[in-house]
């Protein structure tokens, strides 16, 4: 009888050994790595598609659009996040670029702030240190501080290329994520910065930009000028894990437009 217990807690134990075995085997982790400006697109895709794949695990680094286009190339991450376009070197070095949304750099100041619309000429201004006082620009008399964001930031890289500030920029602070922008720039009455139309732009006052409001619509459109593609990086030459590319599919689909725009960007497939 003793002998009979002990082989039936042994084959108990294989069985379970065999369905822990296989449960391992049909979860996978995607891995995505860099921009703050996309986390809240990312965030609610990967929502999305865990809901409707519970045996996969999509995990997001914010890192930075630099930081996170390294990481790509390197193989540290499946998918790198990237809010600029990639330059030359990059494709050239054996990344493939692939267009998943747009979308605006909303220029941000303080609620106080009673100015509402700037050219991109007084916005470049404002940043390289010519216009030095909010009275120039239909303000009150009173400093302008300029925040943005670190070196390497696909945000700041496209701000400075779009208003032709690249190397520029007199800044007060440089952050390393979009939300202590939009912090920094809540609690400084002479603040002026630029984040992603895609974040949580409450706290803020939101200008229009030569008479044209930031928008799905007037991104979409090409109204408003101030905008930048978001942005998947993968290996040009190393195929994605069967997870990581049908993650990459959906993301890149129809079926993920809804979710993208109700992230606060502009989806790329219709």
């Amino acid at each position: 009888m003793k002998k009979l217990l002990m082989i039936m807690i042994a084959a108990l134990a294989m069985t379970a050994a065999v369905f822990a075995g296989g449960a391992q085997e049909e979860s996978a982790t995607v891995s995505t790595d860099g921009s703050t400006s996309m986390e809240k697109v990312i965030l609610s895709l990967a929502e999305q598609y865990m809901a409707d794949n519970p045996g996969v695990n999509v995990t997001y680094n914010p890192t930075g659009s630099g930081t996170g286009i390294t990481a790509a190339l390197e193989g540290r991450c499946d998918i790198g996040l990237s809010s600029r376009a990639l330059k030359a070197e990059e494709v050239a070095s054996g990344l493939k670029e692939t267009i998943v949304a747009l979308d605006g750099i909303a220029i941000i100041v303080n609620g106080d702030n009673p100015v509402s619309d700037l050219t991109i000429d007084q916005i470049a201004g404002l940043f390289n240190g010519t216009i030095t006082s909010w009275s120039e620009v239909g303000g009150e008399d009173a400093p302008v501080v300029a925040i943005g964001r670190e070196a390497g930031s696909g945000t700041r890289d496209g701000f400075e290329s779009i208003t032709g500030t690249e190397d520029a920029c007199v800044y007060s602070q440089e952050l390393t994520s979009t939300g202590a922008v939009i912090t920094a720039v809540s609690q400084n009455p002479g603040a002026i910065g630029y984040a992603s139309l895609a974040s949580n732009l409450e706290s803020v006052k939101t200008l229009t930009v030569e008479g044209v409001a930031p928008s799905e619509a007037t991104v979409q459109s090409g109204e408003y000028k101030i905008q930048r593609p978001f942005v998947f990086a993968t290996l040009s030459e190393t195929p994605l894990s069967d997870a990581a590319q049908a993650f990459f599919d959906y993301c890149t689909s129809a079926d993920a437009a809804s979710i993208i725009a109700g992230a606060g960007a502009v989806p790329v497939a219709q």
